[in-house]
């Protein structure tokens, strides 16, 4: 996979985790679950996107 795969604020989760933004800073994450939407973006942050960080449910 040549790009990450990112989701916008409103999106439908694919898979339960822990998300981060987009913005390369590492400051912003949101623990979201599958089925639910994506919140918006923290006030202030320069991302437009959430990209997984942990996978909850790795083994399955």
């Amino acid at each position: 996979m040549s790009e990450e795969q990112t989701w916008h604020p409103g999106e439908v989760v694919p898979e339960s985790g822990i998300y981060e933004c987009d913005c390369g800073a590492g400051h912003h994450w949101s623990t979201d679950v599958k089925g639910h939407r994506f919140p918006p973006l923290p006030e202030g942050c320069s991302g437009a996107a959430w990209r997984l960080q942990t996978d909850a449910h790795p083994d399955s």
